[in-house]
């Protein structure tokens, strides 16, 4: 109503039955540096990691998935996030306390992937057309994913077996578990982290 009447200067037509959306009164749950360490280190492996990426990079749940192995620079400390919020890539950082975390992630989930070469598997899900365009880039190392999921699955799309990335909705309740275990009063979820990080931003700068 704004934008017609004082920017584009058009007189609306009378809206009968509509109702203004009232303002959101929640106030939005913040933990501090303190809470946040007390719940990660009652995260289990990898939660823990994905949390701690969560908090400490600013990645969204499914960034933080979907992350693969070429994503991750340890020389520049950084970290990729592909196709993210409004379908844009960024970069944001790598918290060193996550370094050591994440190398052992990826000894992991290379482990996996070897061990699903050797099974006849190994050829992970790419994005878009590079399946094609790239034909053996699917079997590399670089494309899988950071957090693989413990069993392969049937593509749906595709009807072939592969290992894909650990479902989102596992962490949710580890993390809901970890404030249990930490005994923080607060209810959160895993978004939290990621607000959190961005508030101790915004209050350091």
């Amino acid at each position: 109503m704004f934008l017609y009447k004082q920017v584009l200067d058009i007189e609306l037509p009378k809206l009968d039955g509509v109702t203004r959306a009232k303002p959101s009164t929640r106030v939005p749950v913040v933990f501090t540096v303190s809470e946040a360490s007390q719940v990660i280190q009652n995260l289990q492996p990898p939660f823990s990691l994905m949390t701690k990426l969560q908090y400490g990079s600013g990645l969204r749940l499914m960034e933080c998935v979907r992350l693969r192995i070429k994503d991750i620079n340890f020389e520049y400390k950084t970290i990729t996030v592909r196709d993210g919020k409004g379908s844009k890539d960024r970069v944001t950082l790598l918290p060193d306390s996550a370094a050591v975390d994440l190398k052992f992630q990826l000894a992991k989930s290379k482990e996996l992937h070897a061990f699903d070469k050797d099974a006849g598997f190994g050829a992970v899900y790419l994005p878009f057309a590079l399946e094609r365009k790239y034909p053996s880039a699917k079997q590399e190392w670089a494309w899988q994913y950071v957090f693989p999921a413990n069993k392969r699955s049937i593509d749906p799309s595709s009807g072939i077996e592969r290992r894909h990335h650990l479902g989102e909705q596992l962490l949710q309740p580890a993390v809901k578990q970890g404030i249990k275990n930490a005994a923080i009063p607060k209810q959160a979820s895993t978004h939290t982290f990621r607000h959190s990080f961005a508030t101790h931003l915004l209050q350091a700068g």
